[in-house]
């Protein structure tokens, strides 16, 4: 029996700004209320959903072992309209065929915008 990764799971000093941010930078769909201590996050087409949980006074924030890579075709545009709205992402890498650019979520953790989904050709 196959495992199927369908959720992340984020631990956040606000829960509430780390919702917002998530549903306004890339499309996630909440309500923002808090059910059982979780705020749900529902992907705006296909993927994972995502739980926004109360993080402990123990965990320690913007660890660099996870980082969340959102597929886009256009990693300039999508760099564009972020900073429009107010995220600034890093500069733009380029890797095999594709591009990437990070950037940081309220809580620290790494957040990137990625085309190598989009790619043609598979270059090693």
């Amino acid at each position: 029996m196959p495992a199927v990764l369908n959720t992340i799971l984020i631990y956040a000093k606000n829960p509430s700004a780390t919702a917002a941010f998530y549903s306004s930078f890339f499309g996630f769909k909440t309500s923002g209320e808090m059910v059982e201590g979780l705020i749900e996050l529902t992907a705006p087409a296909t993927g994972a959903s995502i739980l926004i949980h109360q993080a402990a006074k123990s965990v320690k924030q913007g660890q660099a072992s996870v980082k969340l890579m959102f597929s886009v075709e256009d990693v300039e545009g999508f760099k564009a309209q972020s900073a429009k709205n107010g995220l600034v992402f890093g500069s733009t890498h380029q890797a095999n065929g594709y591009a990437f650019a990070n950037a940081k979520d309220p809580d620290g953790n790494s957040v990137c915008v990625s085309s190598r989904a989009y790619r043609t050709s598979h270059a090693v």
